[in-house]
Parts: structure tokens; C-alpha cells; sequence
């Protein structure tokens, strides 16, 4: 890739000079005649480094180093001037530049400059993004990240390779665990940005101060704790992908800067005014029907339409006929693998019993029972056994595969470790313990019949179930259903808008 420096002088013919030096060296190469228009070049298209000549009218190249260095103290400075003294070199390293040369210099002196501070940048910048999250123990790209043969997935691949090639917002959906960041991951690794940055930020998780400031970033002193200058995930993913999970539970006024950063590739940093330019491709996941939320006033129509350009959705695990059996041994492969175990596999009753369950809490469910499973083996064995496997199930209490709404034959409730879109188990299962249940879940369990009940409903009855046998404690409840107490608290705190459960619970 192009390396650009941005080459700032008042004088017409030294600009000239440098310009053609560092443009034959294979550099692009842009200009300002004073400190201010580099301000704003920089601001609406940051360069890889700055060459300033120290002295010039307004502001001088000493003062143009520290405005930079408050803006982005990670895009290198180099100074010229032709009045060299050890004071003046002191205060532009003060000032934060990179380096300091003195008029006349040769070509390659010049040249050597530039390129030593492109690339201390770059490893700062890596070491930057190492740290917010770009790295993972994931040594797979591109489509070998989705695994499974099945004609579901097939078409999968078909739309990452269809829409990687492009430079338009992706919006993924999908049930919860059905793999939305991994579906992400590819199209970046496809992208002509794969050789950039991938940063995540999981929406759902930070409140909206906080999310504000890990998107965009804030200056020193914009609020209490705030000791110093802070790079957002936009910054950080300049050229690269930014993947925005679970975009539907931003709040409204997250979503108008959103909006903004969408329509007009620009922001700024908390407690700032001013406005930073950013090349970055939006991916962004939900589980939510956000057609239906922006129809309700949930979600803004306009960021919803911006974000639907380029649109893919994942079935869940039930509709992917095939595919247990080929990611169930390719996790247990994953599994022993990084645990230095040797290779297992499940014995045919464990498949089976695998492959009928209706995994409501998809592949995200498959891989922790397949981690359980390999944890309690016997470390001698390499066959995985049904007992292995059974006592999960029945714990998550498997599902008929018969439709992807609603479950048809069934005889009892549901009762699942993951993502929630509980069903019931099947009619030649073996019959669940209920000894552990107070006498009201018990109940509920043996008088539900078959009928219209949604999976929806079965859920809500179920979590309502569990939270009475814990007489209403939370944590007990979560740890149990094998969910996240935020997802436990999102998920009440949305049916008592909805009056569908106790204002108590």
C-alpha cells in the first residue's frame, strides 16, 4: 500500500522540492503553504507523516508538531529548518515530533526520515490495536471461518463472497450464538481491507457514556478520570472494518452520531470540536427485527436503512441439516488440540443424540457442550460417550427439529444453557429429572401439552419457572439456565414493558 506525507512550507519551491524527492522515492504526496491547511488536510484525510518547515508565518512548525500530536499522537512529524541548534531540536521532540533535519539535507537523508518514522508509527498503531481486541487465537480466514456443508451455509458463502469485495456498510442477523462475528471476521478477511485492522465493540455490553467513548474516543479532562487523550475504535480502524455488535441496543442519541459518521465519514472525540475524518467499513450484527423495531420507533428508520446495504442473514443451527456432525468434531478437534490432548471422537449414540436436538442456543451451544464433554472424558480415551453428552441435553432440554417457529409434539417445557429459544423434548427421550424442581415448575412441566405455543412463550414461561425456584435471585437464575445475568435482566425488563410477566419479578 501507498504510503502519503503530507509536506507543509510557505515557500512555493521547497514545497516543490520535497514533494518530487519523496514522490520518486514511490510516496504520495500532498501539500500546505501554512500550518492551518495542514490542520485541516490532516483532519479530513490523515496522511501516514507530516514534513514542516519550522519557521513560517501564523504558526510556526514547532506549534504545528504539538497541535498534531493533541489531535493524533500516533502520525509522525519530521521538522526542517535551517537554523540547527541542540535547543531547537529539544523542543521539537518536546513537541512531539519524530525526527529533526537541518537544511541543506541530501534526498536520502530525507527519504531514510520518512520511511523509519512510517514504520515506528505503524508498530505503535499495531500495538494499539493488539491491545483493544484485533487480535484472536483463530488462525482460520476468510470462508474456512464457517464451517458446515449444508446448503444454508452454502448460501452463506455465496453472499460473504458477493458483498466482501465491496466497500458498503454489511448489516448481519441471525439468532443469538448462530455465529454473526464469525460471518464479520470473513468478509473482512475477504475485503481489500484485510490487510488493516478488524476491531469489534459489543454494543450491548457498555452503557452509553461508555460506548460513546470507546467509539469515538475523548480528549484529556473531557470528564472525571479522563487523564489522558484516548483513541476511539473509528481511529483505531482507519482503513480497516469496524464490526458493531448488537447495533439494535444503542441508545437514540448513539445512534444519531452513528448516523452521522455514516453519512458523512467524520466525528468527534468526547469533549472535542474537532472534526476527524475516518475510512472505515461498518459491520453490524443484531439479533432483533430491526425492520420491525424502526417501524415501532425503537431504532431510527434512517440508521436502519443506512446500515441495510448490503444484507446477510444466518439461519440457525435447526436449519442447517447436516452441519452438527461437522462442527460438533470440528470443535472437539479445536478443543484437544489447544489443551495438547489426543484426538477424540463422539461414539454413535453421542451423534445421535446430537444430531436431534433442535439447539436453541445454536452453534454457541454446540461448542460448550462439546467442551464439556471433552473436559470430563477420561484423558486416556478418545471415544466421547452419550453419558458425556445426555446429561446436558436433558439439562437444556432438547427440542424437536420439526419447525423453526414453533414446536409441534411436544410434552414438556424447556429449560436451556445458552442463548434462549427454548422448545421441549422429544417423545423418545429420556424423561427428565424433575426431583430438583419446586412443585410449581413441576407442575408447569406436566401439564403443558402440545399446541401453538411459540418458542418465544416457552421461553418466557421457563425463565419465570426458574426464577421462582430460586425465589426470585437472579444470579441463581442465570447460572442455571446457563445465560448471562444482563441477558436474564434485558430479556424481564423488556416483558414487564410488554405486560407479559410480574411487575415483581
Amino acid at each position: 500500500m501507498t504510503r502519503s506525507v503530507l509536506v507543509v512550507d510557505d515557500k512555493e519551491m521547497m514545497r516543490d522540492s520535497v514533494g518530487s524527492t519523496l514522490t520518486r522515492a514511490g510516496f504520495t504526496v500532498r501539500t500546505a503553504s501554512d500550518a492551518r491547511s495542514a490542520l485541516s488536510e490532516i483532519a479530513s484525510r490523515r496522511p501516514d507523516c507530516v514534513v514542516t518547515d519550522l519557521n513560517m508565518p501564523g504558526m510556526t512548525g514547532l506549534e504545528l508538531a504539538a497541535q498534531i500530536n493533541g489531535l493524533d499522537d500516533e502520525l509522525p512529524v519530521i521538522l526542517m529548518t535551517a537554523f540547527g541548534s541542540i535547543e531547537t531540536a529539544v523542543q521539537a521532540m518536546k513537541n512531539g515530533a519524530y525526527d529533526y533535519i537541518t537544511k541543506p539535507f541530501e534526498g536520502d537523508e530525507l527519504v531514510i526520515s520518512v520511511k523509519r518514522a512510517i514504520t515506528h508509527a505503524g508498530l505503535v498503531r499495531e500495538n494499539a490495536i493488539l491491545k483493544a481486541g484485533a487480535a484472536g487465537s483463530d488462525t482460520r480466514s476468510g470462508l474456512d471461518r464457517l464451517v458446515g456443508e449444508s446448503d444454508a451455509m452454502r448460501k452463506v458463502r455465496e453472499q460473504v463472497r458477493a458483498v466482501a469485495s465491496s466497500h458498503g456498510t454489511v448489516l448481519v442477523t441471525g439468532e443469538s450464538g448462530v455465529g454473526k462475528e464469525v460471518v464479520a471476521r470473513a468478509v473482512h478477511d475477504l475485503s481489500p481491507r484485510t490487510s488493516n485492522p478488524f476491531l469489534a465493540v459489543n454494543c450491548a455490553a457498555l452503557n452509553e457514556s461508555l460506548l460513546e467513548s470507546e467509539l469515538f474516543g475523548h480528549e484529556k479532562g473531557a470528564f472525571t478520570g479522563a487523564d489522558k487523550l484516548r483513541k476511539g475504535r473509528f481511529e483505531l480502524a482507519n482503513e480497516g472494518s469496524l464490526l458493531l455488535d448488537e447495533v439494535s441496543e444503542v441508545s437514540p442519541q448513539i445512534q444519531a452520531k452513528l448516523l452521522r459518521v455514516l453519512q458523512e465519514r467524520a466525528f468527534e472525540r468526547v469533549g472535542s470540536s474537532t472534526t476527524i475524518g475516518v475510512d472505515v467499513r461498518i459491520i453490524a450484527t443484531s439479533n432483533r427485527d430491526l425492520p420491525h423495531a424502526a417501524s415501532m420507533g425503537e431504532f431510527r428508520q434512517d440508521l436502519f436503512y443506512r446500515l441495510n446495504v448490503l444484507p446477510i442473514t444466518i439461519p440457525p443451527l435447526r436449519e442447517r441439516e447436516g452441519d452438527v456432525s461437522v462442527l460438533s468434531q470440528h470443535f472437539v478437534d479445536q478443543i484437544t488440540q489447544r489443551d495438547g490432548r489426543k484426538s477424540m471422537r463422539f461414539e454413535d449414540g453421542a451423534k445421535s443424540l446430537l444430531e436431534q436436538y433442535a439447539w436453541p442456543g445454536n452453534v454457541r451451544e454446540l461448542q460448550n457442550i462439546c467442551e464439556r464433554a471433552v473436559v470430563l472424558s477420561d484423558a486416556k480415551s478418545s471415544i466421547i460417550a452419550a453419558s458425556l453428552v445426555e446429561p446436558w441435553l436433558m439439562t437444556t432440554r432438547p427440542t424437536p427439529k420439526a419447525t423453526p417457529l414453533r414446536a409441534a409434539g411436544l410434552n414438556g417445557s424447556v429449560q436451556q444453557a445458552g442463548s434462549m429459544t427454548e422448545a421441549k423434548p422429544m417423545q423418545h427421550a429420556m424423561p427428565m429429572r424433575s426431583e430438583s424442581m419446586n412443585g410449581s415448575a413441576r407442575n408447569q412441566l406436566e401439564e403443558d401439552l402440545p399446541g401453538d405455543r411459540t418458542l418465544a412463550e416457552i421461553e418466557r414461561d421457563t425463565i419465570v419457572a426458574t426464577l421462582k425456584r430460586f425465589n426470585g435471585h437472579r444470579q441463581k437464575t442465570a447460572k442455571a439456565l446457563g445465560i448471562g445475568v444482563r441477558t436474564l435482566g434485558l430479556k424481564l425488563k423488556k416483558w414487564k414493558e410488554e405486560s407479559l410477566v410480574s411487575q415483581s419479578l
